[in-house]
């Protein structure tokens, strides 16, 4: 009777000692195929490189192992995964919800919002939320999608055109930049302010410096002129 006691598998590839096979097709260093040879002689001249012997095709007949720095290359690996997962584009929705008769303030404060989110490549869902008598008047909320849409074309697309659903108009803007393209410019962006801020601190290191110069002189020039006045006080002891 088969029983699972749990238990994680390992999708770690055997190194070493762990290869349990009479022969492997043995690829070098360099990645030079070496050709066939017994397990025992991929093992002595794993030592002689002073590197580790992976296996990297399991299912080969015989496996195929590779000479390497098993531990620089988890290390490599693991920061590769990193970076792809930090450049990974996440498709998200923001969503703004509007009145029909909305204020103008306020329109103009909803609008920044959907600026903001369309230039981090966000797309943005619009609802227009009825109340009472106005939903007799879908109008309204489509003409105010329709100008919201107008003000914010040069950042984004109406994906989904306006549509009633139950109290409320939908409608989906699109934003014109990929979520990729707009990462990279927020961290491009980001870096010309670090530099920036940079730039300017030299600038008031150096300030004082200059200051204490334009102070020093002065005082350079007055014991130049005490010495002259003191040079006629002796000219009538040397003609007595």
């Amino acid at each position: 009777m088969w029983c699972y006691r749990g238990g994680s598998i390992s999708t770690e590839p055997r190194i070493n000692d762990r290869i349990r096979v009479p022969e492997v097709r043995l690829v070098g260093p360099s990645g030079e195929q070496v050709g066939i040879v017994p397990l025992a002689k991929a093992l002595e001249l794993a030592q002689e490189y002073d590197l580790d012997l992976v296996e990297v095709a399991a299912s080969a007949r015989p496996p195929v192992c590779k000479l390497m720095d098993y531990g620089k290359f988890k290390y490599e690996s693991a920061m590769k995964a990193r970076e792809a997962r930090k450049n990974q584009a996440h498709t998200v929705i923001k969503e703004m919800k509007l009145r029909p008769k909305i204020d103008p303030h306020d329109y103009d404060t909803k609008k920044g919002h959907v600026v903001r989110f369309l230039k981090q490549g966000d797309k943005v869902k619009i609802t227009i939320m009825f109340r009472g008598r106005e939903q007799s008047r879908p109008e309204l909320g489509y003409r105010l999608l329709q100008r919201l849409a107008s003000d914010v074309e040069d950042l984004g697309f109406i994906e989904s055109n306006p549509k009633q659903d139950g109290r409320n108009m939908i409608m989906v803007l699109g934003p014109h930049k990929k979520k990729t393209e707009a990462m990279a410019e927020a961290r491009e962006a980001q870096a010309a302010r670090k530099a920036e801020r940079q730039g300017v601190t030299v600038t008031e290191d150096e300030a004082p410096l200059e200051a204490d110069a334009e102070v020093e002189a002065p005082a350079a020039v007055e014991v130049t002129e005490a010495a002259a006045d003191e040079a006629p006080a002796e000219e009538p002891n040397t003609e007595a």
